[in-house]
């Protein structure tokens, strides 16, 4: 059985490849500034997405997407902005999530949840 950090790396790679068939352009992975990392950064139409990566192997303990918390999205944010300022020409923004459910008899299922800036209340 697939340790929590195993899962986790399995679900970026997937990510990474459902985003490029998605027609977004990734620029950075696990990208780090200080104590904040971002799992893709990507761009798609002139606009920059940040994207959080959340992989589950069952749902008994809730939805991958749901483990994503106000505070963990304010960190997102707070990557964002520095990676914005080392990277001022991007004008547009957006902050969303890449959920995967992986199954074992299955293809993985993948939720994209765009804007979750909304979300933060």
């Amino acid at each position: 059985m697939a340790t929590h950090n195993e899962t986790g790396k399995i679900g970026e790679n997937l990510a990474i490849n459902w985003v490029i068939k998605a027609g977004y352009t990734v620029l950075h992975t696990n990208w780090r500034f200080s104590h904040y990392e971002v799992d893709i950064i990507a761009s798609k139409l002139n606009k920059i997405h940040f994207i959080e990566v959340k992989t589950r192997r069952q749902t008994a303990y809730g939805w991958p997407e749901e483990s994503i918390s106000i505070s963990k999205l304010k960190t997102l944010m707070k990557a964002g902005a520095a990676f914005l300022e080392l990277h001022p020409h991007w004008k547009e923004v957006q902050y969303d999530a890449l959920s995967i459910n992986l199954y074992r008899n299955k293809e993985p299922e993948f939720l994209l949840i765009e804007d979750l800036y909304w979300m933060e209340g």
